[in-house]
Order: C-alpha cells, then sequence, then structure tokens
C-alpha cells in the first residue's frame, strides 16, 4: 500500500498539517460539524483529530486503494481471509439473526451457531432456575470460568460491564460469576476464595482442550471438587466450551454439557461464541445476553452497508492508520468516563496488538512503515491521576475519550452543585479541549504566573482525541461498543495489509517455556543439573 499514490499524497499532506494548531483549526464550525458521525445514539466527534475534511478524503481515496469495501465484504461472505490458517473469519456470524445466511466452506454456518445458542438458552435456564443440583442436591449459584487470553479478557470485559447495569444487576441477584485465567496458583487461590465446591459449577473454555495453563487450571479445580466431594460430583459440577469431545470426556466430563465453537472463530473474537455467551448467560440469564448479541449485530450491520463518511469503525480505523503510520504516534489511550468499562482497555490490548502487532504483509514481506499501535487505558478520573501528566506535556498519545449519558447508578446530594455523574463528565468535557488547545505563555502572564514557573506551567495543545458519547451503557451498548473496536482494528489491518487474524508471535515464548517445563522436572525429580541453556538462563534457573 506505501507504493500507491494515495499513500504518497498522504505523507506528502503532513507538512501542511504540521504547519496548523487544533486551536486554529477548532475555531472552523463547519470543519467541527462535519467530522462528526452517528449511528443508533452512539455520537462520535473526531474534530480534535490533527486532521482536516482534506485528509479525510485522502483517508477515504486510501481505502479505496486498499480495496477496503472489497476486503470488508470478503469478511462476511466467509472468503479464507485468514490466509495462513487457510480460515474464514466469521465472529460476525456469532450474534447474526437467526435467518441470516453465512457461507464458510459453502455450508450456511448461521444454523450451526443458533443450535449452540439453544442450547446455552436451555442450559441456563435449566441451570438458573435451581432444576440443575450438584452432588449434593443443592442448586449451583457460583459459576467459576477458566480460560486465558481470549478465553477471558473479553467475557470479562463484558461482565463488568454489566455489574452495575441495574436490569442486568437484578437479574445476576444472589449469584457470582468469577474468572480464572492465570496459572500463577494465586489466581486460583483467589477465584475459589469463599466458595463451597457443593453450589459451584466450573467451565473450562478450551477449543482443543489442551491449552496449557486453562489445562493445568481445570485439573487444579476438578482436586478441589474431587477431594471435597467425590470423584461422581464431577459431571455435576463441571461443563465445557470445546470442540475435542474425546478429552472433555476422558476429563471427567459429559459430552452433552459441552459448547462448541469453530475454527472460524479467533480467541480474541470469540467474545459472542460458547466462550463469553455460556458463563454470562449463566450470570445474567439468556434474554440480557440476547440483548448484547444484537447490540454488536447492529454494528456488524451498519460496518457492512454505511458509507465510508458515516461508517463509524471505518472512519476510527483510517484515522488510527493516519496517526500510527504518517504522524507517527505509535500509542493509543483507551479512556472511559465509566468505572464499569474499567475491563474495556484489556480487552481492546489483546484485540488490538495480537491482531495488528505485526511486521510482515499478508503475503509475508516486510513492512516498509510502522503497523500496530500500542493500547493502553484506565478508566477517567482515575486515568488524570496517573499518566495524563504524559499526555499532555510529554509524549504524543491520541485518545479515545468515551463517555455515557445516562449513568447505570445515579446519585444526587442535597447541596451539591452537580450530581455525581455529572462531576465525572465535566472531566470528559473538559480533558479533550485542554489536550486540543493547551496554555500559552502569554495566556500564563496574563494570571501573573511567575517567570521562572512559565515553561512548566505551559501546555503546547495540538494533542489529537476523539470523543464518543454513548446514550446509555446497557447489554445493548456494550455489544455496539465491542463491535466497534473488533472492526475498527480490522479496518487498520486491512488498510496495512496484514493478517489481522493469525498470532504466530505467541508460539515461540510457549515451545521455549516447554523445554524449561523439563528440566524444572529433571532438576526437582532426578536432582539434576541445568543444562542447555544461555549462561544468563542457567544462571536464573539455578537461582529458582
Amino acid at each position: 500500500i506505501s507504493d500507491t499514490d494515495q499513500w504518497k499524497a498522504l505523507q506528502a499532506h503532513v507538512g501542511a498539517i504540521h504547519k496548523t494548531h487544533l486551536r486554529d483549526l477548532m475555531a472552523d464550525a463547519d470543519r467541527c460539524k462535519a467530522m462528526t458521525a452517528e449511528f443508533e445514539g452512539i455520537y462520535l466527534d473526531y474534530s480534535r483529530q490533527q486532521a482536516t475534511t482534506e485528509t479525510i478524503d485522502k483517508l477515504f481515496k486510501l481505502a479505496e486503494a486498499a480495496k477496503l469495501k472489497e476486503k470488508i465484504e470478503k469478511m462476511f461472505n466467509g472468503d479464507k481471509i485468514n490466509s495462513t490458517e487457510n480460515r474464514s473469519v466469521l465472529h460476525v456470524a456469532l450474534r447474526a439473526p437467526r435467518d441470516a445466511v453465512i457461507n464458510s466452506d459453502g455450508v450456511n454456518v448461521v444454523p450451526e451457531v443458533w443450535a449452540v445458542i439453544d442450547k446455552i438458552k436451555q442450559f441456563s435456564e435449566t441451570f438458573r432456575s435451581g432444576s440443575w443440583v450438584g452432588a449434593t442436591g443443592k442448586p449451583l449459584t457460583n459459576v467459576v470460568s477458566v480460560g486465558i487470553g481470549g478465553s477471558f479478557l473479553g467475557p470479562l470485559f463484558v461482565h463488568t460491564a454489566l455489574q452495575t447495569d441495574p436490569e442486568a444487576a437484578e437479574s445476576a441477584k444472589g449469584r457470582q460469576l468469577r474468572f480464572l485465567a492465570n496459572v500463577d496458583p494465586v489466581d486460583v487461590a483467589r477465584s475459589i476464595k469463599d466458595l463451597d465446591p457443593e453450589t459451584t459449577l466450573v467451565v473450562i473454555v478450551s477449543k482443543t482442550f489442551t491449552t496449557a495453563e486453562t489445562m493445568l487450571n481445570a485439573r487444579t479445580l476438578k482436586e478441589w471438587i474431587v477431594s471435597s466431594l467425590g470423584p461422581q460430583a464431577v459431571s455435576k459440577h463441571m461443563i465445557a466450551v470445546s470442540t475435542n469431545l474425546k478429552l472433555v470426556k476422558e476429563f471427567g466430563i459429559d459430552p452433552n454439557n459441552a459448547f462448541g465453537f469453530w475454527d472460524w472463530v479467533g480467541g480474541r473474537y470469540s467474545v459472542c461464541s460458547a466462550v463469553g455467551v455460556l458463563p454470562l448467560s449463566l450470570q445474567y440469564g439468556f434474554p440480557i445476553v440476547q440483548k448484547f448479541l444484537e447490540g454488536a449485530s447492529s454494528i456488524d450491520n451498519h460496518f457492512r452497508t454505511s458509507s465510508f463518511e458515516k461508517n463509524l469503525p471505518v472512519l476510527l480505523g483510517l484515522l488510527s492508520v493516519w496517526n500510527v503510520s504518517f504522524l507517527g504516534y505509535p500509542a493509543r489511550a483507551i479512556l472511559p468516563y465509566s468505572q464499569a468499562l474499567e475491563k474495556l482497555a484489556p480487552h481492546i490490548q489483546q484485540l488490538s496488538m495480537e491482531s495488528n502487532g505485526k511486521g510482515v504483509s499478508i503475503d509475508g514481506v516486510r513492512l516498509p512503515y510502522e503497523a500496530g499501535e500500542i493500547d493502553f487505558g484506565e478508566p477517567g478520573t482515575n486515568g488524570q491521576h496517573s499518566f495524563y501528566q504524559l499526555i499532555h506535556q510529554g509524549r504524543v498519545i491520541p485518545c479515545d475519550f468515551i463517555g455515557v449519558i445516562k449513568s447505570q447508578q445515579p446519585v444526587y446530594l442535597k447541596g451539591e452543585t452537580v450530581s455525581n455523574h455529572d462531576e465525572l463528565m465535566s472531566n470528559f468535557f473538559a480533558q479533550p479541549d485542554a489536550l486540543a488547545y493547551g496554555k500559552t505563555p502569554e495566556q500564563l502572564r496574563s494570571e501573573n504566573v511567575s517567570e521562572n514557573l512559565i515553561p512548566h506551567k505551559t501546555f503546547q495543545g495540538n494533542r489529537p482525541s476523539l470523543s464518543f458519547l454513548l446514550s446509555s451503557l446497557s447489554a445493548y451498548e456494550i455489544g455496539q461498543l465491542l463491535a466497534i473496536y473488533e472492526h475498527r482494528i480490522a479496518v487498520q489491518g486491512f488498510i496495512w495489509g496484514i493478517n489481522s487474524f493469525d498470532q504466530w508471535g505467541v508460539e515461540l515464548g510457549k515451545s521455549l517455556a516447554s523445554q524449561v517445563r523439563k528440566q524444572l522436572h529433571a532438576s526437582r525429580m532426578e536432582g539434576k543439573p541445568v543444562e542447555g541453556f544461555n549462561p544468563s538462563s542457567a544462571s536464573l534457573l539455578a537461582r529458582y
């Protein structure tokens, strides 16, 4: 893509942008109005990006050169766009309406998806009604979901966001959902603290049922159940999300209580499969989770059918490419002014950095430009007291500000100037302007700031951000927000010409860990010396 005229036109345009300042750009009312988009009550304002309407036009031309529309269609049509693994990429099928037709290998996968959804719906109703009982005849009210990476970060984000939604909270009364991801035994201890095996159901999430960390944790929790309730309790207290029914059965789980998913779902894109839908339905009931799926589906449809000028994921993806590859800003801060979204940034970290953290094109050619983004974030106002100093006066980091009009848990205290939510949102509106406008030495002098402090109190401004305003934060909007980020990240990958759907970078460390595992076993069990490692690793291992 960097050989195209459209890419070169954007490179040439950077100089013109460097001559502007957001202070001046923001004075143009027509520009500000033009740089907004809205879909179903989600309002996007990107006028605080270091860009003009001309920049946006040039980015649309780049999208055309990269065949973006065609690539989006290929994804929805089930073409094997994950070419290194020869797979379709169809997380959109996981939330498609029942009558939709989405093919992979010439077969409509939607009926298979709905067969699993119907099974989850039925199982969750049986479970939540108290008809499903444990080994001692008691209903189960606690769920521990065991999985790592995509099997945990996405579902945890949705769970955390739903916990304080009044409707979801009402449905979850008297129940607990916990996640166990890390192989660290500390995580095991935390996930089962104060839980009674008698009233606990464990969900093992592993497509192959061979993921090292997940299966060790699964065996650990199996031991916890068996030591308390006996071996016959396993089938009553453990279920699986997996496609390997043979290993599920050998483990002691009834294969009828295994919920499948497919090769065309990548781990980090699997929240809308049984990976997320099963544990979330056990906690909140299927009707709430269905709203979440419908929210995601609404964005899928918007992404596929809207013109680029009005298309939220496309606009966001193109702006990210502009910031990373042309303006040279390698990071992005995700700043939700909503504590309910505290696990959004950790999920997007994986979604974005595992998808687009690539150094070669989809054809295996070394990239001559930077791709991928360093993602991090924290809810406002917590982040303001943490890393905003760097964002205001240190490095330039484009920011995503996410605000919600209606709080999940409003509080109005008598005698206060504003409600608690309005206090939070005052910061949501102020911070982007502080970043854009900054504060000049002249302004400081007019406030009689002493001369020696002026350099320290000057804010250069001209720091880009964009703002999302959501009408509320129910299951539906949470689904929408998830899908916006999923598709935005795909757009970036489609423009950069990389495969956003494989993750070979996670393999090497895993294979080296298996050598270490063998050494630890040999040293501990047979007293063998540490051999075959470099001097640094050998001395670290010996010390351990």
